[in-house]
């Protein structure tokens, strides 16, 4: 009895979702995502805000997204994610549909769905594609997960800690002060 082919899904499949549902596309596969909960929502905001800030103050030509926000990671495999905060520096990477190649920074905050997903899936597509720093922020665990892929360090955190960013010479965020 032959096998199954299994459907291998395009960029195109994404763009047929229906308005509102939201979807990655990671090595043909798509990955329905639901819909962030307060929690998660409120530390994309002041996080964002906090980036931003830091970038326009200190006259920085890098470019802060949450999500939604298209990232087309590879055009190899042809992955499109929607990381939860995207940083890119490359300003020939943006254009109007989003950004085409690694962003410089990527922050996921998992959800009770994203874990598998944030956690190793992502992880190495994003070290593979490029991405110089990702932040994996578990509000469950209490923890905030630091790779910097460029040095090639993992560091460990609490919400409550104070966190540099790799990519900025004197970016540090005080979980402690943040509105979550």
């Amino acid at each position: 009895m032959p096998l199954l082919e299994e459907k291998v899904y395009t960029i195109d499949d994404i763009y047929a979702l229906p308005e509102g549902e939201r979807a990655e596309l990671i090595d043909g596969h798509i990955y329905y995502t639901a819909p962030p909960n307060r929690t998660h929502q409120k530390i994309s905001m002041e996080l964002s805000a906090r980036i931003l800030e830091y970038i326009r103050s200190h006259k920085g030509k890098c470019e802060v997204y949450a999500a939604p926000f298209a990232v087309y990671l590879d055009d190899t495999t042809g992955t499109y994610v929607e990381p939860d905060i995207s940083v890119i520096c490359d300003p020939d990477k943006l254009d109007d549909q989003g950004c085409n190649g690694a962003p410089d920074w990527i922050i996921e905050i998992v959800s009770p769905a994203s874990k598998r997903m944030d956690y190793y899936t992502k992880l190495f597509k994003y070290r593979t594609a490029g991405v110089r720093e990702y932040w994996i922020i578990d509000a469950v665990k209490n923890q905030i997960f630091v790779y910097n892929f460029e040095k090639g360090d993992a560091e460990q955190y609490a919400l409550q800690d104070s966190v540099k960013a790799g990519i900025y010479e004197n970016l540090v965020i005080d979980f402690s002060k943040l509105d979550i």
